[in-house]
């Protein structure tokens, strides 16, 4: 395996298909931080984050401190020469920032500076994009506003559910990631500041963010696509409240196949209206 030293921070399914390119290419980390244990379901069981999963399966050292300020001084004890972010979950602050050598490397699920923040996957979705792609960046304080280090882009097809996208941007991440490293530790590529007046910012979804009911089909596509999965879309008939699990878009039109209304099993939505 490569000698470099780097310690990745990551948490979800996400972070794990990125260190399966890594290792692909021969980088497996020194160190990982993750988030701690939390219940899951509801028997409120503990259950490890994907990349503890990870960590333990390839015998890695993992760390999960409730907050990474919580390890600065073990980390500043030892000699890493990059730590590498993607989809942690915490702030990282400066002083963490600054124990690095050669600085803390993110990968990005859009093309900075476009969709910063939170959910950029939906927002391409959501808002008809026909092209997206992957951004490593240096990180600093400023959310996602760090220099460019490399981009990838590739069309964006307009039936894509977030799921496939969402694995689609993992393995182009990590595979760009993999690609670039050699280069960057050698100080052969230049970073590029961002165009901040171009940048646009994306928030976190909620579960109300799914509701359909009064939007237009081209909406109700976008939505049900980008939000497939979780939060998920639904509607509502008078105050009953019905969950889409399957639907489709010829272009024009919105078709609900499959629905569950609250408190019920899934039915076909012809069924439910025959019903009603």
């Amino acid at each position: 395996m490569n000698k470099l030293r780097f310690v990745f921070f990551g948490t979800p399914e996400f972070s794990t298909i990125i260190l399966d390119e890594l290792k692909s290419a021969g980088y497996l980390p020194s160190l990982i931080i993750t988030a701690p244990d939390r219940p899951v379901g509801r028997k409120y069981i503990m259950t490890p984050p994907p990349v503890k999963v990870w960590a333990d399966e390839h015998t890695i050292e993992c760390w999960q401190p409730e907050h990474p300020r919580d390890i600065v001084e073990e980390l500043q004890k030892r000699n890493d020469d990059l730590y590498i972010v993607a989809s942690y979950g915490y702030i990282v602050n400066q002083k963490l920032l600054n124990i690095p050598k050669n600085g803390v490397l993110n990968v990005h699920t859009s093309l900075l500076p476009k969709y910063r923040g939170a959910s950029p996957i939906e927002s391409a979705i959501l808002n008809g994009d026909t092209e997206t792609g992957s951004t490593i960046m240096q990180m600093t304080l400023g959310m996602d506003e760090g220099p460019i280090i490399t981009q990838s882009r590739f069309p964006l097809e307009s039936d894509i559910l977030k799921p496939d996208l969402f694995h689609m941007l993992a393995h182009d991440g990590g595979k760009l990631l993999a690609g670039i490293l050699p280069e960057y530790i050698a100080g052969t590529c230049t970073p590029i500041e961002q165009n901040h007046e171009e940048a646009s910012y994306c928030g976190k979804i909620a579960k109300s963010d799914g509701d359909i009911t009064d939007d237009d089909d081209i909406t109700r596509d976008r939505k049900y696509r980008a939000y497939y999965g979780w939060p998920g879309v639904f509607m509502f008939d008078g105050d009953t409240r019905l969950k889409i699990t399957d639907a489709s878009f010829n272009g024009t039109t919105f078709t609900v196949h499959k629905i569950i209304p609250a408190g019920k099993k899934e039915m076909n939505y012809s069924d439910y209206l025959k019903n009603k």
